[in-house]
């Protein structure tokens, strides 16, 4: 079957949960490496895809995407799944935590592993910044494991959709990524249980399988998170 994608990835990026969307959603895709440690998102072809330089893009029959949260709420409308559509009563909740993923939570995130990108090199600046962002992630996981428990079945039901893979992965990351070691140990999943166990049914999930075995992830990515060991012919 010809590939009706071609998702632009790095290994264990935000590409990370564009790659399980789609296996989950069972469409044919390619994938393109894109070689960070060669810098290759700020080659004038990557830009051209696009211009932010910034990792997943995502080719489409309709052009091209980027921004994690644009391209899971594209997929689930074209596909009419990992999330309700547009007229179901669940919609509304659905938008609001997926834009607190992709508008407070992901740039929240990116403070604890690029700091000097928003202060620069002082380190008292960054310091400052890494304290602060910790308490805000930590505020935030702590909300999105009381809204698990609600009616409005936005995240963390049987069923997995974008949210909860967006959260998975967030919560792989903050383990394993932050520039301030001392502080990974605050994003231990087990603090938010109900997260923790979505994070459990995601991991038995044959997406998960795969994502593994392409990127070199140790089983238990969510709860039990490694740094990768991407195969050979990767590039983290």
């Amino acid at each position: 079957m010809a590939s009706l994608y071609r998702l632009h990835y790095a290994p264990d990026n935000a590409s990370l949960i564009i790659r399980v969307a789609l296996d989950e959603l069972a469409v044919p895709y390619e994938t393109v490496l894109i070689d960070r440690a060669r810098r290759q998102q700020d080659s004038a072809k990557f830009r051209a895809l696009n211009p932010n330089g910034l990792i997943p893009a995502l080719e489409t029959p309709d052009g091209v995407l980027f921004e994690t949260g644009a391209i899971l709420l594209w997929l689930v409308d074209r596909h009419g799944a990992l999330g309700p559509k547009a007229t179901d009563l669940a919609r509304p909740a659905f938008l609001k935590w997926l834009f607190f993923l992709s508008n407070t939570v992901h740039p929240a995130m990116r403070m604890q592993f690029y700091p000097w990108v928003y202060v620069g090199k002082y380190e008292t600046a960054q310091q400052a910044l890494l304290e602060q962002t910790a308490g805000e992630l930590t505020r935030y996981f702590a909300i999105l494991n009381d809204i698990a428990a609600d009616t409005e079945g936005a995240i963390a039901q049987d069923t997995p959709n974008v949210i909860d893979i967006y959260v998975a992965a967030s919560l792989r990351w903050l383990r394993l990524y932050p520039v301030k070691a001392s502080l990974r140990v605050t994003f231990d999943a087990r603090k938010w249980p109900r997260l923790f166990d979505a994070c459990e049914r995601l991991e038995a999930r044959q997406s998960i399988a795969a994502l593994c075995k392409a990127e070199g992830i140790a089983p238990n990515p969510f709860t039990q998170p490694e740094r990768p060991n991407p195969p050979e012919g990767s590039a983290q």
